[in-house]
């Protein structure tokens, strides 16, 4: 059996459901794009951020607020309005700070 992400369901039926696929996927009864989407549909959507939290995102990798607005595609306004908690980030930037978060910033460059 494959691990499992380090993660959270939507629900324990998703739980099961997902855990059943990886198995299926294991044994070569389903490919890697149904994988993908068993991953997507079961698995709990990105959570918020705080401020300081994208802050600190940034400084582990040793990132001025313009360079990590480069990684992100934004703009530094932006950046530092997250940081500040004017602005909430969200869509793909949201998911590229988690991923960044999850797995340091060579994940998403």
């Amino acid at each position: 059996m494959m691990t499992e992400p380090k993660t959270t369901y939507r629900s324990d039926a998703l739980r099961s459901a997902h855990r059943i696929a990886q198995d299926l996927h294991a044994a070569g009864a389903i490919d890697k794009a149904t994988m993908r989407r068993f991953d997507v549909s079961c698995l709990t959507p990105v959570e918020d951020l705080k401020p300081e939290a994208i802050r600190a995102i940034r400084e582990t990798a040793q990132m001025s607020q313009a360079i990590f607005a480069m990684a992100l595609n934004v703009t530094t306004s932006l950046v530092s309005k997250w940081e500040r908690g004017e602005k909430k980030p969200g869509g793909p930037s949201l998911k590229l700070l988690a991923l960044a978060n999850r797995k340091g910033i060579d994940a998403i460059l």
